[in-house]
């Protein structure tokens, strides 16, 4: 087992730029580190702006896309007690589009049997991303209202199942009927449509929000300051678009907007978001909501759809092998 088939980016581009290879190398494993045969990988709208090469922190090219996957523990290295061959596991890390990636020990986690192989793909940069916004960010506190604006994509989903069993008030926006059901279905105690014309006007006609949770900033960021409490926080997740606000905007109401990267996550806070969100699954109250799965050469399909299509539904995720 010297070569595996991948996708492999050797220029940054469009989803052109994402080509199936069967010649690509397996990769060694050094000390503290865990190959897995992977099965699955995840989606997420940072894969696209890395593959575009419009993110803070590049790849050297080529490089193979994917931060997300589960599979099954193919070797381990000298130095790692968590983990054997055969174990099902889920990571977060990088290569992940390919059928044997490598990770260092503290970025693979135990799959419980109770979830598939798509929702172990599915949990990383989507629960990770929302356990840092909420609890490591915005420090929610029981009992708070939360304004998910957005919530029918993976990240919102999980910030909605999160904040839900967290003990606040959840209230979630949505683009679809379907996108608003679901939304309400893991747990948001009131939905409203932001395609609908009026539905601004509709949550300032709600109790003000402690904190909000801004999936398209660049859209939306100047209408959530309104709808802030008195040193309200409000997190952005992704970077799409310029973003145009008034700070003062901010000043009377002592509120603040900050952003969310997982990258920026020190070891001790890494560590904390696993964690937390381990905790979270054996506890049961969190679980992936599948929207589509792709085969391995239909990977472009996948990166224009998770930023083209309208209405988002949940995970979506590409099988790399059975």
């Amino acid at each position: 087992m010297s070569t595996m088939r991948g996708v492999l980016v050797r220029k940054f581009g469009g989803v052109e730029a994402l080509k199936v290879e069967s010649n690509v190398p397996v990769p060694s494993v050094a000390a503290n580190q865990v190959l897995v045969k992977m099965k699955m990988s995840g989606v997420n709208p940072v894969d696209t702006y890395i593959r575009s090469g419009q993110y803070g922190k590049l790849p050297e090219l080529p490089y193979i896309p994917g931060k997300d996957g589960a599979g099954l523990v193919q070797q381990i290295g000298k130095g790692v007690t968590k983990f054997k061959p055969g174990d099902r596991v889920f990571c977060n890390g990088s290569g992940t589009l390919a059928e044997y990636t490598t990770f260092d020990e503290s970025h693979v986690f135990h799959l419980p049997d109770s979830y598939t192989m798509e929702e172990g793909a599915s949990i990383g940069v989507p629960y990770f991303t929302a356990y840092r916004a909420l609890f490591q960010k915005a420090n929610i506190k029981s009992g708070e209202r939360l304004l998910v604006h957005g919530a029918s994509g993976a990240v919102g989903l999980a910030a909605v199942q999160m904040a839900k069993a967290y003990g606040l008030e959840v209230v979630g926006t949505a683009g679809t009927k379907e996108g608003l059901e679901l939304v309400k279905r893991v747990g948001a105690h009131t939905v409203f449509n932001h395609r609908q014309s009026g539905y601004l006007d509709q949550l300032a006609a709600e109790p003000k929000f402690d904190v909000i949770l801004e999936m398209l900033a660049n859209v939306n960021l100047g209408a959530d300051l309104p709808l802030m409490k008195a040193r309200g926080r409000t997190v952005i997740v992704g970077s799409r678009g310029t973003v145009t606000i008034n700070p003062r905007d901010l000043m009377i109401t002592e509120a603040c907007v900050m952003g969310v990267a997982l990258l920026a996550a020190q070891d001790d806070e890494w560590d904390e978001i696993g964690n937390g969100v381990v905790k979270a699954i054996k506890e049961g109250y969190v679980k992936p909501v599948i929207d589509k799965v792709y085969p391995l050469d239909k990977v472009g399909d996948a990166h224009h759809d998770i930023i083209q299509s309208s209405g988002a539904k949940g995970n979506l995720v590409v099988q790399v092998q059975e």
